[in-house]
């Protein structure tokens, strides 16, 4: 998972580093160095020169950067501002012109986002289950519960919209809080609300402890190796009938009856080949067993699209991960979302690639990353693209540049925020880490 983390980032660094190189190449600013990860200390794995630029690879995974010419970054290499501005340099060209430079970064990863969703959603069209086919209605986790919601429930609107598909239910509207759910229970129509803080729960407990499809408990297709449920003799194939003497009929059943005998033995009675069987099963104390059971009674539909018919839905889902991403920022500055629940460094992103190469997964995951990377670089935090935007825009409504003495400031201040910031996530992973 290390590797893929690392091919993902590297892929997204190149090509945002390249949307600085090319913007500023075209209004005929001079690029001194261009560099995937940092060569901090001056210590790098490999550079050569072309035309007039170097090229390398730094030792330090944590971005990458492009040097230009007579302007003041992150190196703070003020020497070159000593002189006359030359008409090669990036201070002496118009507002607008070192303001699409800057911007050049942040396009890359937009077009490069909406292009990886477009094609995944051309080649695998949409998985969804149909709502009004939920004949057993939903399955609440320990969050779903909280607020409410009962084993069985149908839900049939979120904030009077009538939900087509069931993956609306977790979708942004109702993740983020303050969604009214309009619920079917037993013929009787009830409103649940979803309070505000309901994102910071699910950090807690998982998204699998908030709303799930509700399945009958079906033949187990798969043992995990080594667990008690293996040690027990169950098999893939086998159907559960009862726990502990009570009838199973759904999986949320069957995971209830197991969790409430945490560390302890359960009597299992299954069927084997038509014939009934019982067995015993220790209960690890997170109150699971190990087994996967088919999901029966879960209907799943695909809708696929022409190439064209899929640009706009894959644009969709990209601009949709940079609004809710931003949306979740908000939600750390009002308070509702705690900052160590919300934010997850390199540790934390590189167990998503999981320990198999998925390849639909790992593009999946850089185009998230690539729509993130572009909010990131568009927080107004000096040292970031951000912050060199609203300089410039601050410049071009002022009629003036801000002084040089300014700039190296702002510069600092930045550098310091951006470090503070990358203790606190990495400190954070390494916690999470280690408490799990």
């Amino acid at each position: 998972m290390t590797g893929q983390l690392l091919l993902g980032l590297s892929i997204l660094i190149i090509l945002h580093e390249a949307g600085h190189f090319f913007a500023a190449r075209a209004f005929g600013i001079r690029v001194e160095k261009f560099y995937l990860f940092f060569d901090a200390w001056g210590f790098k794995l490999f550079s050569f020169n072309y035309k007039g630029c170097e090229y390398g690879m730094g030792w330090l995974p944590l971005g990458g950067y492009v040097k230009i010419a007579g302007m003041i970054d992150e190196s703070m290499d003020t020497d070159q501002l000593a002189g006359p501005p030359q008409p090669w340099e990036f201070r002496s060209k118009p507002a607008w012109q070192r303001l699409i430079v800057m911007l050049g970064g942040v396009t890359v990863n937009i077009i490069l986002g909406i292009f990886i969703f477009w094609m995944l959603t051309f080649k695998l069209g949409e998985y969804y289950t149909p709502n009004d086919k939920l004949t057993n209605g939903i399955a609440p986790g320990i969050v779903g519960r909280s607020i409410g919601l009962q084993a069985g429930d149908k839900i049939t609107a979120v904030n009077g919209k009538e939900i087509v598909r069931f993956e609306e239910v977790n979708s942004s509207k109702v993740l983020f809080g303050n969604a009214e759910l309009t619920v079917n229970r037993n013929g009787e129509t009830k409103s649940i609300n979803v309070p505000a803080n309901i994102l910071e729960e699910i950090s807690d407990h998982g998204l699998n402890e908030f709303i799930s499809a509700r399945y009958i408990m079906g033949s187990l297709i798969k043992i995990e190796p080594g667990s008690n449920a293996e040690k027990a003799g169950l098999k893939a194939g086998d159907s559960v009938l009862t726990v502990n003497n009570a009838p199973i009929r759904f999986y949320d059943e069957f995971q209830a009856a197991i969790r409430q005998n945490r560390e302890k033995s359960v009597s299992i009675s299954l069927l084997r080949n038509n014939q009934p069987l019982t067995l015993n099963s220790k209960v690890s104390a997170e109150g699971t067993i190990g087994v996967i059971p088919s999901a029966l009674g879960v209907p799943r539909e695909n809708q696929q699209y022409s190439l064209i018919d899929a640009l706009p839905i894959g644009a969709s889902k990209a601009w949709g991960s940079l609004t809710d991403n931003a949306k979740g920022l908000g939600k750390v500055f009002s308070g509702d979302v705690q900052a160590n629940k919300a934010f997850t460094g390199p540790i934390g992103i590189a167990t998503l690639f999981g320990k198999t190469v998925d390849w639909v997964k790992f593009w999946s995951l850089v185009g998230l990353l690539s729509m993130a990377l572009a909010l990131m670089n568009l927080l107004p935090i000096p040292a970031l693209d951000g912050g060199h935007s609203v300089f410039l825009l601050v410049e071009m409504v002022k009629g003036s540049p801000l002084s040089d003495k300014f700039m190296e400031r702002a510069q600092m201040v930045g550098f310091v925020i951006l470090v503070t910031l990358m203790v606190f996530v990495f400190g954070n992973d390494i916690f999470k880490h280690i408490i799990n």
